[in-house]
């Protein structure tokens, strides 16, 4: 009857569609059919976790749950980060304009250096060799044009008549210079002046103007961010070897 069932078809209704099948070692292959078709191994023997891709249906060893890798499908949201030309653009732009600000700050600017003239001067005599002794203290203007500090370590002056050089001096200084600033190095140079013509032009009374040209050439050694460069300037100055319209005194005094 259609409506009754015997023991026989009862006993095979209660058995698996799967039949499981054992291996040497023990270990129970289970099999799952759903959507991915993903088979399992589980061992009996040992610990065993449930099988995240079987939907619970399988098992797996406790060891191996840490070495399971995840697939992500080519078309998740995850793999199309949010905004990322606007953060390409944005670090692009960053680097570009720290790049050129740097550059900007720390290009090599000009240090002009500007002679400004005699501010004092002494004048001597000597009789005997018909020589002039000629003491000036003259100003030099520098200017800072670099975004950076600049330091003035040493300069180095020659003073020239008719070709000749009659005297010399180097400074030994340090002046730190702040970023577009301007300062004033004070320098005095002892000279003498071995020459009849000059001694008489200078000595003589009749003549009103009493001017010496006198040709100075200079060195300026600076040193900013780890480099050293030197400035050469040069400037002419008269003097008036009279001492301000004063008479002439000798050095040295001889008995008569």
């Amino acid at each position: 009857s259609p409506f009754w069932k015997t023991p026989d078809q009862k006993e095979s209704e209660g058995k698996p569609i799967l039949p499981r099948q054992l291996d040497a070692e023990g270990e129970i292959n289970y099999a799952a059919v759903n959507e991915s078709a993903t088979s399992c191994v589980g061992t009996a023997r040992r610990s065993y976790v449930s099988c995240p891709t079987c939907q619970g249906t399988g098992r797996i060893p406790g060891e191996q749950e840490k070495q399971l890798v995840a697939l992500i499908p080519y078309g998740d949201q995850r793999l199309k980060p949010r905004r990322t030309k606007l953060y390409v653009c944005l670090a692009v732009t960053i680097c570009l304009l720290t790049a050129s600000l740097s550059i900007f700050f720390l290009f090599p600017r000009s240090i002009t250096v500007l002679p400004a003239g005699l501010t004092a001067s002494s004048v001597g005599f000597n009789a005997t060799t018909t020589s002039i002794y000629l003491n000036m203290t003259n100003v030099l203007n520098i200017t800072n044009n670099n975004f950076y500090l600049v330091t003035v370590v040493q300069l180095d002056i020659e003073v020239l008549h008719q070709s000749l050089v009659i005297g010399k001096t180097t400074m030994k200084t340090l002046l730190n210079m702040s970023p577009l600033r301007s300062s004033q190095i004070y320098y005095m140079v002892a000279s003498r002046i071995l020459d009849d013509n000059t001694y008489n032009i200078c000595t003589w009374t009749k003549v009103k103007v009493h001017n010496v040209l006198l040709h100075i050439q200079g060195t300026l050694t600076c040193t900013y961010l780890c480099h050293s460069e030197q400035l050469a300037f040069e400037d002419y100055q008269y003097v008036d070897c009279r001492g301000n319209a004063t008479p002439p005194h000798p050095l040295y005094h001889h008995l008569p």
